[in-house]
């Protein structure tokens, strides 16, 4: 019993990580927090204020949702050292392929309740919209904006969250121009908004004939999805409404009509399209949304040089300005230059493990914080 004898030597440092986590966590002060937004709820008028009261009740269940899961985690712990006790006591075995599966999962599920500590920004919690737009590369460019894509889609998909994308641009040889996907589910933003940046691509272009080894690149935009918080005031007198036909690759849902949406703010020339559904309307209030949202993050920053600085770390899409490199020839390497972090299973990566540079990038946030 090599893994259970590997897993009785790892309980106790689960354990005392556990225990860290719960100094900062404080279970007993979160439920106490529960408990007093549950009477406030009780409290006649409580739905004169609807805006107010739905704040209210979303950030009662993300807190019962923390609090599940740590209890979970404190109780699936103590089960596991129980079992392995019995299976020791009684010289019977026959449950260890369980015993180390569940302890398994609670690792993982102890990782991500770690790294959501690290989440301490205004807006970590609420759901993301990720811009990706293909830069300096030709077709190479247009193709690794799409293979980021699909990434992101592998990484949400993996961890729950909810994606929709309202627009995406086709390039007519391969790959997109660019793309927009809203991105819903706890802490959403909070996980991604540090993919914000330039990605560079190394590898063998598919598209040259001589087989040369080409550079692309692609700038990746996260926002927080403000939804009804917005406190920007957008002047209809201020935006130019521009309807298209959605662009797509043919088949019997090709529209034939003009719903696709191109909104542009006037003062500051942000420029957003919509045009994920066949409904000019929703285009509309989609288009709208990431607009404000883009406006609320510009008003906020206004110390800052430019709209690029607020997009991140992307304010040239080409050498020199990326936060990670992706190297598929002649060596397999992954590495952002922000925080040193290097994975070798570039295949891995591409299929959506993130999770280490996130990780990292959060903690490097987090130390910068306490010095």
């Amino acid at each position: 019993m090599i893994e259970l004898d590997e897993i009785k030597q790892t309980l106790p440092e689960e354990l005392s990580k556990l225990a860290e986590v719960g100094i900062i966590f404080d279970p007993a002060g979160l439920a106490t927090k529960i408990d007093d937004m549950e009477q406030e709820m009780l409290r006649p008028g409580f739905w004169d204020s609807p805006d107010e009261a739905q704040k209210l009740m979303k950030h009662k269940k993300h807190l019962e949702n923390e609090l599940e899961q740590y209890n979970g985690l404190r109780q699936g712990f103590q089960d596991v050292a129980d079992m392995i006790e019995l299976a020791d006591e009684y010289d019977d075995y026959s449950e260890a392929k369980d015993i180390i599966r569940t302890f398994r999962r609670l690792h993982e599920e102890m990782e991500a309740l770690e790294l959501s500590r690290l989440l301490t920004g205004k807006y970590d919690e609420k759901n993301a919209i990720l811009s990706i737009h293909a830069g300096t590369g030709g077709v190479d460019a247009m193709d690794w904006a799409e293979m980021l894509m699909r990434m992101y889609l592998r990484y949400c998909d993996q961890h729950g969250f909810k994606t929709d994308v309202v627009d995406l641009q086709n390039d007519t040889l391969a790959g997109i121009k660019s793309c927009t996907i809203v991105i819903s589910g706890i802490n959403a933003y909070g996980y991604l908004r540090s993919e914000a940046g330039v990605h560079r691509l190394v590898r063998i272009s598919p598209f040259n004939s001589a087989g040369k080894r080409q550079t692309s690149f692609a700038a990746v935009e996260v926002l927080p999805d403000m939804g009804d918080s917005i406190e920007v005031n957008i002047a209809p007198n201020d935006l130019k409404i521009d309807t298209y036909r959605s662009s797509g690759a043919g088949g019997q849902h090709v529209n034939t009509t003009d719903s696709a949406i191109r909104i542009t703010h006037l003062p500051t020339n942000i420029v957003v399209t919509c045009q994920n559904e066949r409904s000019q309307l929703y285009n509309k209030e989609m288009a709208m949304k990431i607009l404000a949202s883009k406006l609320q993050q510009l008003a906020e920053q206004q110390h800052k040089e430019s709209l690029d600085e607020l997009k991140g770390d992307m304010s040239q899409v080409t050498w020199g300005a990326q936060i990670r490199s992706y190297v598929f020839q002649p060596y397999t390497m992954v590495k952002d230059h922000r925080t040193g972090t290097e994975v070798g299973n570039v295949s891995a990566v591409m299929d959506g493990a993130l999770d280490d540079f996130i990780r990292a990038k959060l903690s490097q946030e987090a130390k910068e914080r306490s010095s």
